[in-house]
């Protein structure tokens, strides 16, 4: 049996001599990780996708998507990629656009119905969760795979949680997210909305449910203390965002509307203000752009379409009309430092974002649930609280906090909850060894200019229909070729055309090869000559 020990990097092959009447070294076939894969919050077999979209079988890439995140519509729209960060391609031009070929195979299997498979005999087991957001949705659909009866208890009107109430509408259709949740109940998932939860047990217990998940999210705007007075108009952006996506927009907040915040909630909630009608949208931060906790580019496409940004500035006091702030300075550690340097700006209405707070007080009353100061839920490494069988996850327990990473935390919850439920506990195999560039044996590239989705341009764009266009079919799977397959086997068979004594063997498509060790030298022509690494070489077995 092989293990993870057994396996080496890229080593330096003339100084380790393997050819000769004693083979001190052989070759193996052992798929190793992309870091596309280990950088996922969701979990997602990427490479695998990608190589199905590439083979021109988008329907069988869909499916390989699904087993792990069932929204990929929706993530190729908003999550913020980090696979892409991490894609060793960026070495040798730009990363494979992941999300917009995430985005393709969602799209395409809205517009053709595509159906998950059926569900596995059902288990007799039920379980609740509470609230319909990305990682209910998650979770639900998980334990659904696994056989359980699931019902989400949701307390507002439509599902979704902050993918439709958070997120505006020109980065995330609401047409397309219900598709993508409709498909979740068609699956077997009940849905019951306008269901405020406030006593978990008696919920519980009404329902005979066996398990609990809670994912309730952070939908509360995070208290400051601003001296305001004279009636300043001062709104969060958590409420200004979600009474827009409800379609009820506040009055005109004003010709010149400040956004207080450095983060992608505050990016969101200038752009739509803008969109509202302000004739000037001003962001304050009190850090510079270095250490604001928004992504780059979401700065960036804010500043494109006219939302300017003060850094180093704070807001000590709101009133009707104007603002006193003060400049900051930024000091070695990057916090951030008064200067006593003091100035009016004039507003007409003040946004803050300045985080999101998770309205958990309900679970006080569970005996065993520890919250800590900040609202958020304690779990333990199973994603269970102190309160047997009572599980958490998403916006609400420490962690990073995204769209990516919540779904990822439904899918692990729902392994957890599916091992408690049986009288097991649930062990995440080790992962193999992470796949570098410098472990890569490349060819020549050529004609590797990666597809840039088209978008409309920010002139134009003046409400809230979506901005960008998805991959045309041709676009997406030129786009999944460009992939290196780091570390899988792709049955290029370069292995087998190196090998000098034909010691290699293929079982056909699919199946990819085996070594004939009777043949084998342990010369290494075929590692060599394996663009992916999907080849290491070990030491050979001693004898007896």
């Amino acid at each position: 049996m092989l293990k993870r020990s057994d396996l080496t990097p890229a080593v330096d092959l003339a100084a380790e001599p393997g050819a000769g009447p004693t083979r001190l070294r052989r070759p193996v076939y052992a798929d190793l990780l992309p870091p596309c894969q280990n950088a996922c919050p969701a979990g997602e077999d990427i490479q695998g996708w990608l190589a199905l979209a590439q083979a021109g079988d988008p329907h069988a890439a869909w499916l390989r998507l699904v087993a792990d995140n069932p929204l990929p519509a929706t993530h190729g729209r908003v999550c913020y990629h980090p696979c892409e960060t991490a894609c060793n391609r960026n070495e040798l031009d730009a990363a494979v656009g992941v999300h917009a070929v995430e985005r393709f195979l969602g799209d395409r299997a809205i517009a053709e119905g595509w159906a998950f498979p059926p569900p596995p005999a059902a288990s007799g087991k039920r379980v609740l969760v509470i609230g319909a957001g990305p990682s209910g949705l998650s979770c639900a659909y998980h334990l659904t795979r696994l056989g359980h009866a699931v019902e989400i208890h949701e307390a507002g009107p439509v599902a979704g949680g902050m993918l439709h109430f958070g997120i505006p509408a020109y980065r995330l259709p609401r047409a397309e997210l219900a598709r993508e949740i409709t498909r979740i109940e068609s699956f077997g998932v009940r849905i019951v909305l306008n269901r405020k939860v406030d006593d978990l047990l008696a919920e519980r217990d009404a329902g005979d449910f066996d398990a609990v998940f809670v994912a309730i999210g952070a939908g509360l705007s995070h208290h400051v203390d601003i001296p305001a007075r004279d009636a300043a108009r001062v709104v969060g952006a958590v409420r200004l965002l979600r009474d827009v996506s409800a379609g009820d927009p506040p009055p005109l907040l004003g010709r010149r509307v400040i956004v207080y915040g450095g983060g992608n909630t505050a990016m969101d909630a200038a752009r739509t203000a803008h969109r509202l009608g302000a004739s000037e949208t001003l962001i304050v931060y009190r850090r510079d752009r270095a250490h604001m906790p928004a992504l780059g580019f979401e700065a960036d496409e804010a500043l494109a379409e006219g939302v300017k940004i003060r850094w180093l500035t704070t807001i000590r006091e709101i009133a009707a009309d104007a603002l006193t702030v003060e400049r900051m300075t930024i000091d070695a550690e990057g916090h951030p430092r008064p200067t006593g340097e003091i100035e009016t700006l004039s507003a007409d209405a003040v946004v803050l974002a300045l985080g999101q707070d998770s309205d958990s007080g309900f679970l006080r009353r569970v005996p065993g649930v520890a919250l800590n100061p900040d609202g958020t839920v304690a779990v333990g490494p199973d994603m269970m609280t102190g309160a047997a069988g009572i599980f958490a996850g998403g916006d609400m327990i420490p962690a990073q906090r995204s769209v990516t990473v919540a779904v990822g935390h439904g899918k692990r919850a729902a392994r957890h909850i599916d091992a408690w439920l049986r009288g097991a506990a649930h062990i995440e195999p080790a992962p193999p060894p992470l796949v570098s560039f410098a472990m890569l044996h490349l060819p020549v590239f050529s004609d590797a200019d990666p597809a840039v989705p088209r978008e409309t341009p920010p002139a134009e764009r003046a409400g809230f229909e979506e901005i960008a266009a998805g991959l045309a079919p041709s676009e997406a799977r030129r786009e999944a070729q460009r992939c290196l397959s780091c570390g899988v086997c792709f049955e290029c068979d370069n292995c087998y055309a190196a090998c000098p004594e034909e010691a290699i063997v293929k079982l056909g498509p699919g199946n990819r090869y085996r070594y004939d060790y009777a043949k084998c030298t342990g010369c290494a022509v075929c590692f060599e000559q394996c663009p992916c690494h999907a080849i290491s070489m070990i030491a050979e077995p001693v004898a007896g």
